[in-house]
């Protein structure tokens, strides 16, 4: 007889997923998080906003969550970049920026309706790419620029200031850059 594993409730899997979010570097997936604790996948998803609610500083992107930990001792240059491009670009924009040495933070877009919508990426490297643009293919989801003809802006970091105008360079070679702002 198979033994049926033990749902972890409330108070005690919110504290084990803080501490696994705490101790992982990589993103971790809602359906880890569920297995690891025998409940769905939904109940993770309430568990993160009740982290979240309560201050924590989880992200959700798209390879998983992450517990968004202040910057190590390397301090990370950073632009906000405006580029349009068609969906089918997708990757080689996000491949440009990682192959130059930087970080897609987020992309946001100016709805008509909602205003400012923008979602953590946190691409870092061809990988993180690739899960991504397989996650958008599998689920069919739509990419947020798909709302504004293309045109999104990209939060990007890089250790040096060099390589984010080299980034902007390449984007804009590419034909996809339309404008930068540092931060």
């Amino acid at each position: 007889m198979k033994q049926q594993k033990k749902k972890v409730l409330g108070e005690e899997r919110r504290d084990l997923i803080l501490h696994w979010l705490m101790e992982e570097e990589q993103p971790i997936t809602g359906t880890l998080l569920a297995s690891r604790t025998n409940v769905s996948r939904q109940v993770i998803v309430q568990d993160i906003s009740i982290l979240k609610a309560r201050n924590y500083p989880i992200l959700a992107t798209a390879q998983g969550y992450v517990f968004f930990k202040e910057q190590s001792k390397t301090e990370l240059y950073s632009r906000v970049i405006a580029c349009q491009h068609l969906p089918e670009e997708t990757e080689h924009e996000l491949n440009i920026i990682v192959d130059y040495g930087g970080i897609v933070k987020d992309v946001a877009v100016e709805h008509p309706v909602y205003g400012d919508l923008t979602a953590s990426l946190m691409i870092r490297n061809r990988r993180d790419v690739q899960l991504f643009i397989s996650k958008m293919k599998t689920t069919k989801a739509s990419l947020l620029s798909q709302l504004t003809d293309g045109v999104h802006l990209h939060t990007i970091e890089a250790r040096k200031r060099e390589t984010l105008e080299e980034i902007c360079q390449a984007l804009s070679e590419a034909g996809y850059l339309l404008s930068t702002e540092d931060n």
